[in-house]
């Protein structure tokens, strides 16, 4: 019985509290919204950075996810390892090491493991600025990112064929004059005919320009990179290094793996054709990299953890204005009440009952702040679903954590007036005006 008592009075206090803070604000509502408005800011920075990094993680799985979870690339450097430490020469540690070879592609192909292995070469070199210039009759299309693929490129890429088809083997064989090229690009070359039998001009850099018969039209998807990525033109790897000029010192091989052959297994076969292959001894680090597709997500939540801390910062910056405007109005209502304390201590409230009422009130103040936050930060995730490429989507971590983390504050920087409030001696506090 004296349990559920005691259990009564404390939800009796939080009660009271929530009364009694709520008129408190609305007696107090300039110096009240000062507050509301530093927690709701705090609490808005987080909500909407957690939105992005969510939408943003959630499409580079899926692109992995459809790309194949268990693809991995061969590549001449670790794209999740780069250093920027370099000799003097003005070159990163990795110059120096062998580019990725045909050959070297070619005998993966027939490792026991492997189900395929795909020659993808860029078009340009990795860092340069530009891209592809495309033309057609006097319309020119600049900065096109171009690849050159093996036929089995839309295996480990998104791409559905709206018009026309894929080049085949026997043109990457012979390094035929084939481009595809993605939807927004044919519509910006060719806005008013059938892209598929089309001939254009691709130039890179200052280079010649090289003909090329459009043969296919394909949808990427939704980028998250919506300018430059929505131009996407992909021909032959071996058109892209006779025609178009392209380095093969920037060769990569993507690696499918059998179906019933484990990941594992299929990286320690191809680690080790390739230092075979290379001479390297036992005791020789390797002179090129394994990448898996799941690295990529890696390092992208290894970049986000950093980004999101740096804006849990800033946002703590608004947690503390809303906190130091919480003391101050505590005190204030502390002041005010000096009177209304003396007299509840006067007919049995205890310390600690008091204790908990102004915390209750501090808790209430910075919970309406963390709930206008919560309301903007979703509004404006919203808004940027609508008008951008990102699925932003508030996850119910940062809900629960931006309402505990208001209260918490509010609680923590009230503390101080509470226990003012606690101490008070009763018959000093009736005598006040």
């Amino acid at each position: 019985m004296s349990r559920l008592r005691a259990l009564g009075r404390v939800f009796y206090g939080i009660g009271e509290g929530i009364r009694i803070a709520l008129s408190s604000i609305r007696a107090n509502l300039f110096r009240s919204s000062l507050t509301i408005l530093g927690i709701s800011i705090g609490v808005m920075v987080v909500v909407v950075m957690a939105a992005l990094i969510t939408g943003i993680r959630g499409s580079v799985s899926e692109g992995i996810e459809s790309a194949g979870p268990r693809n991995f690339y061969v590549m001449r450097f670790d794209l999740s390892d780069i250093q920027l430490v370099q000799d003097g020469t003005g070159r990163p540690p990795w110059w120096n090491r062998p580019p990725i070879t045909r050959e070297e592609a070619g005998r993966l192909n027939t490792l026991p493991g492997v189900e395929r292995a795909t020659i993808t070469i860029a078009l340009q070199d990795p860092g340069s600025e530009g891209g592809l210039t495309l033309e057609h009759r006097g319309t020119q299309v600049t900065g096109v990112q171009g690849a050159g693929e093996d036929a089995t490129w839309p295996d480990h890429r998104q791409a559905d064929f709206l018009e026309g088809r894929n080049f085949v083997p026997a043109e990457v064989r012979e390094g035929r004059g084939v481009v595809v090229i993605s939807k927004r690009l044919a519509e910006d070359l060719f806005p008013e005919e059938v892209a598929t039998g089309q001939r254009i001009r691709a130039r890179s850099g200052n280079r010649r320009a090289t003909p090329l018969t459009v043969v296919g039209v394909f949808d990427p998807g939704e980028s998250l990179f919506e300018g430059q990525a929505s131009h996407l033109a992909i021909v032959p790897y071996t058109t892209a290094v006779r025609g178009l000029r392209a380095s093969e010192a920037w060769l990569q091989v993507v690696v499918v793996p059998r179906a019933e052959v484990d990941q594992a297994v299929v990286e320690d076969q191809v680690i080790g054709v390739l230092r075979n292959m290379r001479g390297l001894a036992p005791d020789e680090a390797n002179n090129f990299a394994v990448m898996r597709s799941t690295q990529l997500l890696e390092f992208f939540d290894q970049f986000t953890a950093v980004f999101f801390a740096v804006m849990l910062a800033l946002s703590s910056i608004g947690l503390l204005v809303g906190g130091v405007g919480v003391v101050g109005i505590m005190m204030i209502s502390v002041t005010e009440r000096t009177r209304e304390i003396g007299i509840r201590k006067a007919v049995g409230a205890t310390g600690p009952e008091i204790l908990w009422q102004f915390l209750v009130e501090a808790g209430v103040l910075t919970l309406l702040g963390g709930g206008l936050g919560l309301l903007v930060g979703a509004g404006l995730a919203w808004t940027v679903t609508l008008i951008t490429p990102i699925p932003a989507a508030i996850p119910l971590w940062a809900v629960v954590a931006s309402l505990v983390m208001a209260v918490v504050t509010g609680m923590l920087f009230g503390l101080i007036p509470a226990l003012r409030a606690a101490r008070m001696e009763p018959v000093r506090a009736l005598r006040a005006e």
